[in-house]
């Protein structure tokens, strides 16, 4: 009896801390596409942007990618359905894991065409992100904004010269490393 009032106490406070973590994880995404959707009010130096970029739509969940009614030339978003998981490894041995959320911004016409490509597209960006493991420090220090733009401009690359020319950025949402 003595063990099953702690039990259950801690069995209480999983289930909070779990709710409460998928709350947090799904108001932070829904904030992160706001912001990010927000980008082309201004361009950071306090000039208006004229790139036919003004009013992009925001992701408000609920789907893979978000297009905007209109001509060619505007922006949508391409959220995948899951993080991606990249194995750091040392000494023939998984160290760690590094968990990336990325989105892609798209030429909208074509964002419906991404949809139905997502295996191709997770298999290029993996392919990308295990080689930037195994090139050293890149995954193994996330906090360095070097190794976090030196991330986003192979993965771009990568994308636009094997799937699409129309993916115009890669969005890195959230970025967690889980040592093992």
């Amino acid at each position: 009896m003595k063990q099953l009032i702690p039990s259950l106490i801690a069995g209480v406070f999983i289930v909070i801390g779990g709710a409460g973590g998928y709350f947090v994880k799904n108001m932070g995404s829904a904030e992160a596409s706001t912001a990010s959707a927000g980008h082309g009010e201004a361009s950071g130096h306090g000039e208006k942007e004229s790139s036919g970029h003004d009013k992009p739509k925001a992701d408000k969940g609920g789907g893979h990618d978000k297009e905007e009614s209109g001509a060619s030339g505007d922006i949508a978003y391409y959220k995948f359905t899951r993080e991606f998981v990249v194995p750091l490894i040392r000494n023939e041995r998984v160290e760690s894991l590094v968990i990336i959320n990325l989105n892609l911004e798209v030429d909208s016409s074509e964002s419906q065409k991404l949809f139905s490509m997502e295996p191709k597209l997770r298999d290029n960006i993996m392919t990308t992100l295990i080689k930037l493991s195994n090139d050293g420090d890149t995954l193994h220090t996330l906090t360095d904004v070097d190794h976090y733009e030196t991330i986003r401009s192979m993965v771009l690359a990568n994308l636009q010269g094997a799937i699409s020319e129309s993916i115009q950025n890669v969005l890195i949402l959230d970025m967690a490393k889980q040592d093992l």
